[in-house]
């Protein structure tokens, strides 16, 4: 594994443990050459995906994006890493079990906006004005008007 902080190739795994409930390894290294401690996250991958977006372009799926997505819409919400990250592993498989090598934005959207309203309505209201684009203060009336009877169903 290369050093972020110098690129030396030739880093030690000085601790290694389960995360993610068993879904993933975390493993604490060590560079010898510059003594910078960094960790990383060894997954599983069924598959590589590849996104179509909605103008029709084609790009590798990217984990980090979905986590910078998600986090953005459960900041200051959400304090549990571990969840997030469970959630975020959750969507990742379910794309995998798709059986599709190519899943759509739309596809992606979908999913994560129906796994954060089980797990926190004002992370699911804040992805959802970004991912159907609201324009306009009518644009969250129209939704918050939908949202409102399933949220009185719970």
């Amino acid at each position: 594994m290369r050093c972020p902080f110098c690129g030396n190739v030739d880093t030690q795994v000085k601790d290694s443990r389960p995360a993610e409930d068993h879904v993933a390894i975390r493993r604490r290294r060590f560079c010898a050459a510059c003594a910078g401690r960094f960790t990383t996250y060894e997954r599983v991958q069924l598959r590589d995906l590849t996104v179509l977006k909605s103008n029709g372009r084609r790009e590798d799926f990217d984990r980090t994006k979905l986590e910078r997505s998600v986090k953005i819409a459960v900041q200051k919400r959400v304090s549990d890493a571990e969840r997030i990250d469970q959630m975020i592993s959750g969507i990742v498989r379910r794309l995998e079990s798709l059986g599709d090598a190519e899943v759509s934005s739309k596809q992606i959207g979908e999913i994560v906006m129906e796994t954060l309203a089980r797990l926190d309505t004002v992370a699911y209201v804040r992805f959802a004005s970004v991912y159907r684009n609201f324009q306009a203060v009518d644009d969250f009336d129209k939704f918050m008007a939908e949202l409102r009877p399933i949220a009185k169903g719970d």
